[in-house]
């Protein structure tokens, strides 16, 4: 396949498919198929990093791919985990070693597809009581009950967990599987390290989010392949 071709698929890819079921038929493990899923996760990974608010990227996502009407994502909380902030955290937080810090693990959700898990340590001082109550008593999500605030979002890390296809493919690395077989994603695909600070740069909260496989949970991407075999 040409470049030409790839930018071809790439164009489709970011449209979206047309249509999507409940239970999304599994992915055909094929070279087209991996550089669509490749498209798409770098494509979320962009949308994400240029969007102070993980909730409503995701919100959009799942709307442009039907994941589930009304595309309205919600947080589930999940209780029973504390994680004790670590000096690094602590550090990015601008705190001292005694300050409080509440933690909050969500999971994120659209329909019955669970989008990501996010780890969240912040600053209550910073927040206002209603916000803290929010929090505490409900399972809005962060990003959602801190809206108010116009916070920034100053991106740690982003990294692939899973790549669809390997370093190197271009120049005819082997692709791994690609039997024509049902495509085997893994559970965790992408992981951004960040923290939310005031448009003054003072910082309130550090989130580690993981984004799960339920992010491709629609019908395969198609194209039409007279098109992509026209441009070999």
């Amino acid at each position: 396949m040409t470049f030409r071709a790839a930018l071809a698929l790439l164009s489709l890819v970011l449209i979206g498919p047309a249509a999507a079921a409940s239970a999304a038929p599994a992915w055909r493990d094929d070279f087209t198929t991996r550089l669509a899923a490749l498209a798409l996760l770098e494509t979320l990974n962009a949308d994400l990093l240029s969007h102070p608010s993980a909730t409503l990227t995701l919100e959009r996502w799942c709307a442009a791919h039907k994941l589930a009407s009304p595309a309205r994502v919600i947080a589930e909380r999940v209780h029973g985990i504390d994680k004790v902030p670590t000096a690094e955290q602590r550090q990015l937080l601008g705190v001292s070693a005694t300050a409080p810090i509440r933690y909050r693990r969500v999971r994120l959700v659209c329909g019955d597809h669970v989008l990501s898990e996010a780890d969240n340590w912040y600053v209550p001082s910073r927040l206002t009581p209603a916000m803290n109550n929010v929090l505490d008593t409900t399972d809005t999500a962060f990003g959602r009950a801190v809206q108010a605030l116009d916070f920034r979002r100053q991106t740690l890390s982003a990294k692939l967990l899973w790549s669809p296809l390997p370093q190197g493919w271009e120049m005819g690395a082997p692709i791994p599987g690609a039997s024509g077989a049902t495509l085997a994603i893994p559970h965790a695909v992408l992981e951004h390290r960040a923290v939310l600070t005031f448009p003054d740069g003072t910082p309130f909260s550090a989130v580690i989010e993981t984004y799960t496989s339920a992010v491709l949970d629609f019908p395969q991407p198609t194209a039409d392949a007279a098109l992509l075999h026209g441009q070999k």
